[in-house]
This record gives structure tokens, C-alpha cells and sequence, in this order.
């Protein structure tokens, strides 16, 4: 199925943003793990900053790791790159980024679902609410729209997903938000699975780059 693409104008803007983060040059396609970097400056130059800061990391070839599946996944989600629907309360959360091989090659066409808890930390177990899935572009690019997750109890803030190359194993995992002051308590809390979150007028802005092993 064809990716559904997020446009963007050459405007100093959120949508700036996320076209830096989605139009990265050939030669910075080596890129590996966010790192666990919070910026709390709505400042789009701040911004630009840190995000370039992320896409010149030299990749690892370290794989991401994976992490409990939970009780709440569903299998069947609708494929769209927008869990946000009307009346849904919550900040807005735009998470981008890449999935690459070892070798640190773009995958295309990679299957990536996400659930996570609503604002007050639920999660819908009868419909599809906060639940979706999508494919990465032929540079290997996703882009998910969404809402920032509640806590609930035991845990701290955090979004489940599932990442796949076709024809490959599943890797679950979990990313989670730097900052939070349960990380440190939470007893499957990664640092390895941080996202890189900027604090912005519009919302929270993340990036995460998966990277998985190939058989």
C-alpha cells in the first residue's frame, strides 16, 4: 500500500520542522537511535538545531531493542498516519523518523503499528482509538500524528508499536519521553528507546530512528 505523505511549505514553522526531518541529504541517511535529548524552547532555531544534531549521529548498526508486547495490543488496526480524531483531548505529538538496517540502508516499505494510552492513560480495548499502522516511503520515512500519552499506574509515559521489513521477524517495542519523572522508576523503561522531543507551540515534535537486524 502507497504511504500517505505529510506536506510541508518552506516556511520557518512546524511544518519546517518536520520538512527537515522527512528530506534528509543521501549522506545522512546513516543515521541510528534518536538519542534521549529534550528541548524545552519553542524557538524553531533551537529546533533545526537539535534535529540536525540527531541526523549527523554516525549509525551504530546496533539494532533497537525490543520490549514487552503489554496487554492492550490489537491486532487488525486501520493503516493511517493520524491516530488524532475530533473531541480527542490531549497535546498534539508528531513523531518522524527512519527505519534502516544494520547496514544502515533505508528499508522501504517497512510496517510500523502503534497503540498507546489516551490522555488520562486508557486505552480504547473495543475499537481502534490511538491504534494505526503504516509503511515507511521508498527512503525508508515515517511519520505518525497523534497525542501525547497519559501514565497510568506502574508505568511511566511511553507508546507501544510493532516494526517489520517484509519477510522479516517482528520487532516489538516501546518508546518513551525524556524528562519523565517515572523513567527512572519504571522497571521496562529503556534510555536506549528515547525519543528526541521538542516542546513547541503546537505541540510536541519527536524523532526515532528503528534499526533492525535482518535475517
Amino acid at each position: 500500500m502507497p504511504q500517505r505523505h505529510i506536506s510541508s511549505e518552506n516556511i520557518v514553522s512546524r511544518r519546517s520542522f518536520l520538512k527537515q526531518s522527512l528530506t534528509l541529504p543521501g549522506a545522512l541517511l546513516i543515521v541510528a537511535c534518536a538519542g534521549p535529548v529534550s528541548n524545552t524552547t519553542s524557538s524553531p532555531q533551537a529546533a533545526t538545531t537539535a534535529q540536525a544534531t540527531t541526523s549527523t549521529r554516525a549509525c551504530s548498526g546496533t539494532p533497537t531493542p525490543s520490549q514487552t508486547e503489554g496487554p492492550f495490543y490489537k491486532p487488525g488496526s486501520p493503516e493511517r498516519t493520524s491516530l488524532r480524531e475530533p473531541g480527542l483531548a490531549g497535546t498534539s505529538l508528531t513523531i518522524t523518523g527512519y527505519v534502516f538496517s544494520t547496514t544502515c540502508q533505508p528499508i522501504a516499505h517497512a510496517w510500523l503499528d502503534f497503540w498507546h494510552a489516551d490522555s488520562n492513560g486508557n486505552y480504547d480495548n473495543t475499537g481502534f482509538r490511538l491504534r494505526g499502522h503504516q509503511y515507511t516511503d521508498k527512503q525508508g520515512r515515517y511519520s505518525l500524528e497523534t497525542i501525547v500519552p497519559g501514565e497510568y499506574p506502574g508505568r511511566t509515559r511511553h507508546i507501544h508499536l510493532k516494526v517489520q521489513a517484509l519477510g522479516q521477524s517482528v520487532l516489538t517495542t516501546q518508546l518513551y519521553f525524556p524528562g519523565e519523572p517515572r523513567n527512572d522508576s519504571d522497571g521496562i523503561f529503556s534510555p536506549e528507546l528515547l525519543m528526541l522531543v521538542q516542546n513547541t507551540s503546537n505541540g510536541q515534535l519527536a524523532t526515532f530512528n528503528f534499526v533492525l537486524a535482518l535475517q
